[in-house]
């Protein structure tokens, strides 16, 4: 069976339209994913190199598509042909609820087709919801698929050391969008990405998907990476700042036992004493 050659993190940013929603509807409740119209697609391509018996991981691309300059027919459209061309493993926060949901949805309505989604691997693809190894939806995950209460993006975050929603949050895109501000729609919007994409590099060493040596060194990349560009991307700066200020126990790199792969560090083990009568 093929394996992902890179992981593709993406976070989307919406609006209801209008157009398609019930005159009758509670004003009050959310929409459905069908009634939810594109503003940004963000999104963080990152190569999966190996390392030994597991991954690192090499950060390609960070950006965002928005409606400012394409139309959301063509936002759809690039989407697909990223998968298509890079055949990615999927990392969302809540994908399966929302965002993906969304994608499928609103492609339905531009006549969009989905080729490599649909046929990577048709019983264990992207589609399966406890299959990992293509789309990674990192809230399920946590949360045991509903066993456990749901967890938010920016309270995940900030109880790891990330910045979580340092510059903005979702109920403010849409008024964000009607004055036209769409540069901060995508900043925000990549912000989400990158608290999503360390999120995941942190739960694959939990997961022993990736060693200590290969977290911390895909950590470095996704550092080096936005130091190299926050000059054209200040957030970007802002994001790592946030990141190494943290008090947190454990924001940025983890120990590096000796002897990997192993357990644990030795001195996480309790002794005898502690546990025998």
């Amino acid at each position: 069976m093929a394996s992902p050659l890179h992981i593709l993190v993406i976070d989307l940013e919406t609006r209801p339209e209008a157009a398609i929603l019930p005159e009758d509807r509670d004003p009050e409740a959310f929409p459905k994913p069908i009634q939810h119209e594109i503003i940004t697609l963000g999104f963080l391509l990152a190569r999966i190199e190996r390392d030994g018996q597991g991954e690192r991981y090499a950060v390609r691309k960070l950006g965002s598509a928005s409606i400012a300059d394409r139309s959301e027919r063509e936002i759809l459209a690039g989407f697909w042909h990223l998968v298509d061309r890079n055949k990615p493993r999927l990392v969302t926060w809540n994908g399966r609820g929302f965002d993906v949901a969304v994608l499928k949805q609103r492609s339905l309505i531009h006549g969009l087709t989905a080729h490599n989604w649909h046929r990577t691997d048709p019983r264990f693809g992207y589609d399966y919801r406890f299959q990992l190894e293509w789309h990674c939806d990192l809230m399920d995950i946590l949360c045991d698929y509903g066993a456990s209460p749901r967890l938010g993006l920016d309270e995940t975050a900030q109880a790891l050391g990330l910045p979580g929603k340092w510059n903005g949050h979702g109920e403010n895109v849409a008024d964000l969008a009607a004055a036209g501000d769409y540069a901060a729609i995508n900043r925000y919007c990549e912000g989400d990405v990158l608290n999503t994409y360390v999120l995941y590099l942190r739960w694959s060493r939990f997961s022993t998907r990736v060693s200590a040596r290969g977290h911390n060194a895909s950590a470095q990349n996704l550092l080096d990476y936005l130091e190299a560009g926050r000059g054209l991307n200040p957030h970007w700066g802002e994001f790592a700042d946030f990141w190494r200020a943290s008090a947190r126990p454990c924001p940025l790199f983890v120990d590096e036992p000796l002897g990997e792969p192993g357990p644990q560090p030795p001195e996480s083990h309790l002794r005898s004493e502690d546990v025998l009568p």
